[in-house]
C-alpha cells in the first residue's frame, strides 16, 4: 500500500510589507501552509522584531474575503469574470469618460500600499502616466505632504527626508508621533522599544510633546501635553530660544541664519505656551537640551495633518540646522541606500503649481492635486471628473468627509478599482482587477530604505508560487497601460516596452548592479536578512539638490505660512480658554489604517473603536463612562461609545479612523460587525493645511452631547 510524505517543514526568510518598519521575519512553511511566523534575530535593521501585524500576513494570505479573480458588477451581485475581459473592460470605461469629456474627467487615487509594493512601485505609476490626467491623488495629502513641500524647498529633492539617528542620539524629541503604536512613520525605525531602551542605557532621554499621553509617551522621560493645532507656535518658539540665547551653531553651508532670528524674534515661550498650553520655562529647558548637541527632532502625523502643517516641518528642520544636529550622528541624518532613489533621479524632485484643481485653484505638489478636492471635483452639472481608477486605495474611509465622497463617487459613469477587496470605496466600481497578495510576490523597498534608521539593502522573494489564475499588480498594470494605448491607436516606444515588460526582479537586479555596492538580487537572497553597509553617515552639503548646494532656511514657500500664523494668534488665543473641544485621530497598533479589520487576530480583545474623552470633559456635560454620544463637527454628527481616560488631556477628544464598516456592499464578513465611525467622516474636506493643501484631521472642533440609541 502506497505512503503518502507529508511535507518537510522549511524555514524562509522575507519582509513584511504592512508598514513603514520593513521587518525581517522567519516564516516556517509546510507546503502550501505557513507553520509559524517570527521576527528575525540575524535581521541586522529589525533584530528579530515582530508586531502583531506580521504575524497577520497569514490572515491575509488565506483570508476569504479576499478577490482572486477579476469580478465585474451586475446589479448588486459581483460575477467574476476572465483577465482579458476584465482589462478590455476597465480601458473601455476609462477611455471612453476622456473621449467623451476629455483627458482630464478621468482621476486616480493612489493608495499607501502602493508604496509597499515592489511592482506597483517599477510599474504602476504607468496607468494614470498613460491617462495624463491632471487628476491624480494619493494618500500623501492625507497626512504627509507638508514633509514633502518642506524638503523639496529646504533640501531640493521631496524625499531628501532626514529621520533620527536613535541609535546614537543623546536627546529624542517626538512631536505629534507614535512610533510604540505605528513603528515610526517617514522614519523607518523596527524594534523602537529596545531602541529607546538602549538609549536610556546610554544616559539618553525621550521627550513627547502630543495632545494624547500616548504609547510612546507612555515610556517617554518627558510628555508635555499641547492643544491640537498649536504646535507651529512651540516649536518656533524653541527656534526663538536658541537664537536669543546665544546657541546657534550652524554649518558653514547654512544660510539666512540673521533673516530667521528676526522673522521669529514674536514667537516666545510665552506666547506659546498662551497659546498651545506648554509651559515657557519647558520650551526654554527643552530648547537648551536640543542645542546641547546628539539631538534630533520629529514630527509626524500631529503636526502635518493641521492647519500648518508646514510651518510645523519647515520649523523642525530649522531647528535641527541652526544647532548643528542635522547631518551629524545623533541628531538627524540623511541614508545612502543601496538602491538611491533620490541620487539616481529615479523619484523626481518635486514641483509645485504647475496646476490647479478646477474648483478652489489649489496648487499640486510633485503631480499630484490634495486628495481633500477629490470629491468637489465631481460635483456640480459639469463636473470635472466622471471617472474614478483607484490602486490600492479607499479613500472613503481614509480621507476628509468620506460620506459624502462615497456619494459623488456613486454618481460617476466609470469606476475601476486595482484592488483585492469589494471595500467602501470599491463596492461602487463596475470592475475590479485584484493584484496577488504579498507572500505570493518578491519585494525589496525602494522607498523605506530611504527612511531608515541604518543603511540596509535586503530582498524578499516570494513566499508562495501565485496561482495560475491570478496576476501580480505590475502585470495588471502593464496589461491596462497596453489596452489604453491600442484604444488611442498608439503603439508603445521601444523603451516603455521593455520597461512595462521588464518584472520588477529585473529591474532591482539591475539598479544594484549598477549602484557599484557589489550587489545583486542573487546575492541577497543567499544572505538571510540581508546586507548591513553600516550607520548613517554624514552626508551634506554634496547630498542637498539644491541649485548652489547649501541650505537656505528661509524659502519663501515656507515662510509665507507665518503670516497666516500671526493672523490666526487671537483667534488660537481664545480658543485656548474657551473650554470648546478638539478633534484630534489615534492609531492602534493592531490596526493598519483602514484595512485589515476582518482579521480576527487583529480585532480581538478589548474594543478600541471609542471617543476618548477626559473625565473632567464628561462630568462637565453630564455624560457618563461607556455611554453612546453624539459627536457632531461642521460636517457631520455621528454616534459613537465614549470610554473615560485621562490620556487626552483637557479640552480633547480622540477617535481613531477607518472603522465604520457597514456600508451596504462592502464584502468584508468581520468588519461589518465591528462597531465604531471613522474619524474623517467628521472632518471638513473645506479645511487644508494653508501652504500645501494637506487634509486637516488634527484640531477640529465637535460638540459632543449624551444621545440615546437608534
Amino acid at each position: 500500500m502506497a505512503t503518502t510524505t507529508e511535507p518537510q517543514v522549511t524555514t524562509r526568510h522575507i519582509t513584511c510589507v504592512l508598514c513603514e518598519a520593513m521587518c525581517g521575519l522567519e516564516v516556517q512553511v509546510r507546503g502550501p501552509e505557513i507553520v509559524s511566523i517570527r521576527g528575525h534575530r540575524e535581521d541586522p535593521l529589525s533584530r528579530g522584531h515582530i508586531c502583531p501585524k506580521g504575524v497577520a500576513l497569514q490572515d491575509l494570505h488565506t483570508d476569504p474575503d479576499r478577490l482572486r479573480r477579476p469580478v465585474r458588477r451586475v446589479g448588486d451581485e459581483w460575477v467574476e469574470i476572465g483577465w482579458d475581459e476584465a482589462i478590455d473592460l476597465a480601458a473601455d470605461l476609462l477611455h471612453g469618460v476622456q473621449e467623451r469629456h476629455g483627458r482630464d474627467a478621468v482621476a486616480t487615487y493612489l493608495g499607501n500600499p502602493n508604496v509597499h509594493s515592489l511592482g506597483a512601485l517599477t510599474h504602476g505609476i504607468s496607468v494614470p502616466r498613460t491617462l495624463r490626467s491632471k487628476h491624480v491623488f494619493s494618500a500623501t495629502s492625507v497626512d504627509q505632504l507638508p514633509h514633502h513641500v518642506v524638503a523639496w524647498a529646504m533640501y531640493g529633492h521631496q524625499f531628501l527626508l532626514p529621520v533620527p539617528d536613535i541609535d546614537r542620539s543623546r536627546l529624542v524629541v517626538l512631536v505629534g508621533t507614535n512610533p510604540m503604536a505605528s513603528n515610526g512613520s517617514l522614519w523607518t525605525v523596527p524594534d523602537f522599544p529596545n531602541r529607546v531602551r538602549e538609549m536610556h542605557g546610554r544616559g539618553g532621554r525621550l521627550v513627547v510633546i502630543d495632545p494624547r499621553r500616548t504609547e510612546t509617551a507612555a515610556v517617554a522621560d518627558q510628555h508635555l501635553f499641547i492643544r491640537p493645532g498649536t504646535d507651529a507656535t512651540v516649536l518656533l518658539a524653541l527656534v526663538h530660544v536658541v537664537l536669543a540665547e546665544g546657541l546657534a551653531r550652524p554649518a558653514e553651508w547654512v544660510d539666512g541664519i540673521e533673516s530667521l532670528r528676526m522673522l521669529v524674534a514674536d514667537f516666545t515661550p510665552e506666547l506659546a505656551h498662551e497659546v498651545s498650553g506648554v509651559a515657557a520655562q519647558s520650551i526654554r529647558e527643552l530648547a537648551r537640551d536640543i542645542a546641547a548637541g546628539g539631538a534630533a527632532v520629529h514630527g509626524r502625523m500631529g503636526v502635518s495633518t493641521q492647519e500648518f502643517g508646514v510651518l510645523c516641518q519647515w520649523a523642525i528642520q530649522c531647528l535641527m540646522a541652526i544647532t548643528g544636529n542635522l547631518d551629524q550622528p545623533g541628531g538627524t541624518m540623511f541614508t545612502t541606500p543601496a538602491v538611491d532613489i533620490v541620487g539616481r533621479g529615479l523619484m523626481g524632485r518635486g514641483h509645485r503649481g504647475r496646476t490647479t484643481s478646477a474648483v478652489r485653484g489649489l496648487p499640486e505638489f510633485g503631480g499630484e492635486l490634495p486628495v481633500s478636492v477629490l470629491g468637489e471635483e465631481m460635483e456640480g452639472e459639469s463636473p470635472a471628473v466622471r471617472a474614478l481608477l483607484t490602486i490600492a486605495g479607499n479613500p472613503v474611509s481614509s480621507t476628509p468627509a468620506g460620506g459624502r465622497l462615497s456619494e459623488r463617487i456613486a454618481s460617476l459613469e466609470a469606476v475601476v478599482a486595482i484592488d483585492p477587496y469589494v471595500n467602501e470605496t470599491t463596492r461602487h466600481a463596475q470592475v475590479i482587477l485584484p493584484p496577488t497578495g504579498p507572500l505570493e510576490r518578491d519585494h525589496y523597498d525602494l522607498i523605506f530604505h530611504t527612511l531608515a534608521v541604518r543603511n540596509t539593502a535586503r530582498f524578499s522573494p516570494a513566499l508562495f508560487e501565485r496561482p495560475e489564475d491570478a496576476r501580480h499588480d505590475w502585470e495588471i498594470a502593464r496589461d491596462l497601460t497596453l489596452a489604453l494605448l491600442r484604444r488611442r491607436g498608439q503603439r508603445p516606444s521601444l523603451q516603455q516596452l521593455l520597461r512595462l515588460r521588464a518584472s520588477p526582479r529585473l529591474s532591482v537586479d539591475l539598479l544594484l548592479r549598477s549602484a557599484r555596492s557589489g550587489l545583486s538580487v542573487r546575492r541577497l537572497t543567499r544572505t538571510p536578512g540581508g546586507v548591513d553597509l553600516g550607520p548613517l553617515q554624514p552626508c551634506l552639503p554634496g547630498r542637498l539638490r539644491t541649485p548652489d548646494h547649501r541650505l537656505s532656511l528661509m524659502p519663501e514657500v515656507l515662510t509665507q505660512g507665518l503670516a497666516l500664523l500671526r493672523s490666526r494668534l487671537p483667534a488660537l488665543r481664545r480658543a485656548a480658554t474657551s473650554g470648546d473641544l478638539l478633534l484630534i485621530g489615534r492609531r492602534h497598533q493592531r490596526d493598519n489604517n483602514s484595512w485589515m479589520h476582518n482579521s480576527a487576530r487583529l480585532t480581538r480583545g478589548r474594543p478600541r473603536h471609542q471617543l476618548l474623552m477626559h473625565p473632567d470633559d464628561l462630568a462637565s456635560r453630564g455624560i457618563e463612562d461607556g455611554s453612546l454620544v453624539t459627536v457632531t463637527s461642521e460636517v457631520l454628527s455621528l454616534q459613537v461609545d465614549v470610554r473615560a481616560s485621562d490620556e487626552v488631556m483637557r479640552g480633547v477628544v480622540s477617535l481613531p479612523h477607518g472603522y465604520g464598516h457597514r456600508r451596504p456592499g462592502v464584502r468584508l464578513a468581520r468588519a461589518v460587525e465591528l462597531p465604531g465611525v471613522s474619524m474623517n467622516d467628521l472632518t471638513d474636506p473645506a479645511r487644508v493645511e494653508g501652504v500645501s493643501g494637506n487634509a486637516v484631521l488634527n484640531g477640529i472642533p465637535v460638540v459632543v452631547t449624551p444621545s440615546v440609541a437608534v
